[in-house]
């Protein structure tokens, strides 16, 4: 009989081996150019749109900047200013546009949406698609509520470690931690809402925590590495001179779409090992029941 530890050991060997058979088979490394291909596309349409529907509620207008300063500088390293000037001139060219332009900008935007919608009901083997027309309302809804939803929680956190510096005298360090805690959850709480709301399919919660905590795990440790490499050997300004930025966001969007395949991946095959050895349970609104078989004469 094997001792505890051996089987312990050779269960998570198999997982491992599982997961990365699942990321090999998803091809995660090529759909992963490919959404960073669209993301680049779609980047300037996507933030206009999301900072043109943060401007029509007044009580953002003055936490817009607290907004930007902190997505660019929890989102991209090294060179969030620099990127944050450039797609800030963008936005503003996009201002004298007519109907059509914005239009088309919506479509840029709601095609980025499309895509990873398509590409994560891909990895949790979803085949049984709603009708465009609930499709449409869906991404519109992301579209138009997410900007909102992210820019509250932005408000609620800024007001949080506001009344952190009040308890500075009793508790000291604590806005400290406070402030260095907030980009850690807004980041889980991101993967955790993606890997739950976009799939076509009931997900355990349990499950797409762990995926968000995979995430959020890779994300910071992709971030700070990435930062040490553009800021310790910088050979595309060597190369590219005046076009670095171009590569530079590239490769980082491609990192952060591996990311949330990654954790996208281990949230499904869990999902999956859960539905193969648990019985289904009604009363579980988190249980996933197999469909059944319909026969055929």
């Amino acid at each position: 009989m094997k001792p505890d530890w051996q089987h312990y050991f050779d269960t998570a060997k198999r997982f491992i081996r599982l997961y990365a058979q699942r990321c090999q088979q998803d091809q995660i490394t090529m759909i992963g150019g490919y959404l960073a291909y669209i993301s680049l596309l779609s980047l300037v349409p996507f933030i206009a749109v999301m900072f043109s529907m943060l401007r029509a509620f007044p009580m953002f207008s003055q936490f817009r900047q607290s907004i930007e300063t902190f997505v660019y500088a929890n989102v991209i390293p090294s060179r969030g200013e620099e990127i944050q000037t450039y797609i800030s001139q963008f936005i503003g060219n996009t201002g004298g546009m007519t109907a059509v332009g914005i239009t088309a900008l919506v479509i840029v935007a709601l095609l980025l949406i499309y895509n990873i919608d398509k590409t994560l009901n891909k990895i949790w083997r979803v085949t049984k698609r709603p009708r465009p027309i609930i499709s449409f309302s869906i991404y519109w809804m992301i579209l138009t509520l997410g900007p909102i939803l992210f820019g509250s929680s932005i408000v609620l956190s800024s007001y949080l470690v506001g009344l952190t510096r009040f308890a500075e005298n009793y508790t000291p360090g604590l806005s400290t931690f406070a402030l260095g805690i907030v980009p850690y959850l807004i980041s889980m709480l991101a993967f955790f809402i993606l890997y739950v709301v976009v799939p076509n399919i009931k997900v355990r919660s349990r499950h797409a925590f762990y995926g968000a905590l995979l995430a959020t795990v890779l994300f910071e440790l992709s971030k700070r590495g990435f930062g040490f490499y553009i800021a310790h050997f910088p050979s595309y300004d060597t190369i590219y001179g005046a076009l670095a930025l171009v590569p530079i966001l590239f490769v980082w969007v491609y990192l952060c779409w591996l990311v949330v395949l990654l954790g996208a991946e281990l949230t499904a095959l869990l999902q999956q090992i859960a539905a193969d050895t648990e019985p289904a349970d009604a009363d579980d609104p988190d249980q996933i029941s197999p469909e059944p078989e319909v026969k055929t004469d």
